[in-house]
């Protein structure tokens, strides 16, 4: 768990009242086993990673320092492939994968972190710090580790 996990929010941002609410951060949430692959994997390769896995996303690795990681999830398999009735085994990650993708940083609160995936229309993201990938977080991650953590 992250050391600033459990810090009274307390400043000039802090509203009445809330001086004693405890900030939960994107890295006390996030999955850390993250799901990694390689831009030219194929889709039915990345489907077995993600049906062993267990996962619904796939993070896509850089091809170098210079590059930014990509990210493949479920839902753009379906639209992409089982909706274009292409196949699987033809399709390289890196024709369907969303890239440059918005990533968010371990310590960010996972307020902020909710309000920006609404504002962004983000159901899960890739943690970062100094442009290396920590984990994956999600909606879930969010309510089920952090709003519902001391339920």
């Amino acid at each position: 768990m992250n050391s600033s996990a459990g810090t009274p929010r307390t400043g000039p941002g802090a509203a009445a009242g809330a001086s004693d609410r405890l900030v939960i951060r994107v890295g006390d949430v996030m999955k850390t086993q993250i799901d990694l692959v390689q831009r030219t994997t194929t889709v039915a390769e990345a489907l077995r990673q993600m049906k062993h896995i267990e996962t619904k996303a796939l993070i896509v690795d850089k091809r170098d320092a210079d590059d930014e990681y990509g990210l493949v999830l479920i839902s753009d398999i379906a639209r992409e492939v089982l909706g274009k009735d292409r196949s699987p085994h033809r399709v390289n990650v890196y024709e369907i994968m969303s890239k440059p993708v918005i990533t968010v940083h371990p310590d960010m609160d996972i307020r902020y972190c909710t309000r920006m995936f609404d504002k962004f229309g983000l159901s899960r993201a890739p943690v970062t710090k100094r442009g290396q990938i920590l984990g994956i977080v999600s909606y879930t991650d969010m309510v089920l580790k952090g709003l519902c953590r001391d339920m």
